[in-house]
């Protein structure tokens, strides 16, 4: 009988495949900005999961490569009048640099330690971006023009503007996904599981591990970014530890460890968020609370890893 694990290296492409087309026709039976909410928190808890699920470490700061890459990109696009292709690079560049200096002064440290100096090196950041002037204070960063995609592509139109942010989530899930599969996150799983044997091996983990933070940076930068350019504007919620709780809470509602499991949970936290908010206000963060909770206890794997688990026992069966 085939094994499980080559049951779903099979299934896995025709997945992917199905969700793309999907992800193609979405917008004209969804509102658009919805959908681009959706795929730039997709990519934000893809990439914290990179860091959390593969390699095993918790940081609670990750909203301040967030919400950085979204003032870099937008202070490019607005003020220095780049088009919106240089910004997200710009972005994304700011937040693998910030990344680098959270890693090289974190990294050392594991578990609960590691988390509080992630935690606290945001909030760092969280604070100098209420205090510059440049970045708007509370009232963030507003009026980035969404502009011209390479001089041609007028992203003012949602539809255009959402086939760049599916193209920007497919490309940064990629990279997700080839990192796990490559060596290198064979080696990160490694050290996930037992990091003293893996430097028994003669593995560098101080230096994995680091690559590992600023790949996961960079690209909770290019979310960060893209999200600027959606939305036109960069606030200080972006950076807030808030933000960092919920892409804790996407990643562990989906199914941490799992490769679609972020994206089901940002789809889920981002749904009820919007049909809640108006109904509940200030009540949605109690009641998020409450169903997190509730998850966590029935669904210990998460949505997509409880789901995982069932198809395993039925092909056991």
């Amino acid at each position: 009988m085939k094994t499980n694990d080559s049951m779903f290296d099979r299934a896995t492409p025709y997945l992917f495949a199905l969700l793309f087309l999907i992800g193609l026709v979405a917008p004209f039976a969804v509102y658009p900005t919805f959908l681009m909410k959706i795929l730039c928190f997709g990519l934000f808890a893809c990439a914290f999961n990179l860091l959390l699920g593969f390699a095993g470490l918790l940081s609670f700061g990750h909203a301040a490569f967030l919400g950085t890459a979204g003032y870099v990109c937008g202070m490019l696009v607005r003020d220095v009048g780049l088009t919106p292709e240089f910004g997200l690079i710009g972005g994304t560049v700011a937040a693998g640099v910030l990344g680098w200096v959270f890693g090289v002064v974190a990294i050392r440290r594991t578990g609960i330690y590691f988390a509080m100096i992630t935690l606290a090196l945001a909030q760092m950041v969280y604070f100098v971006v209420l205090q510059v002037r440049a970045t708007g204070g509370e009232d963030g960063f507003q009026g980035v023009p969404r502009g011209n995609l390479f001089g041609v592509i007028d992203l003012s139109d949602n539809i255009a503007m959402y086939y760049l942010v599916l193209f920007v989530f497919c490309l940064g899930f990629f990279v997700i996904y080839r990192t796990v599969h490559s060596p290198f996150g064979q080696i990160l799983k490694a050290i996930r599981e037992n990091e003293p044997r893996a430097i028994s091996l003669g593995y560098d983990v101080d230096r994995f591990k680091l690559m590992a933070f600023v790949i996961s940076a960079s690209l909770a930068g290019l979310a960060g970014a893209t999200k600027t350019l959606v939305f036109q504007l960069a606030s200080l919620t972006d950076v807030h530890w808030h933000t960092s709780g919920e892409v804790v809470l996407m990643t562990l509602l989906g199914g941490l460890g799992t490769i679609l499991g972020p994206l089901v949970g940002a789809a889920t936290v981002v749904s009820l968020q919007s049909e809640l908010a108006d109904s509940v206000g200030s009540w949605v963060t109690v009641i998020m609370g409450g169903i997190f909770v509730v998850c966590v206890m029935l669904f210990r794997r998460g949505i997509v890893g409880e789901l995982q688990a069932l198809i395993q026992r039925a092909g056991i069966r």
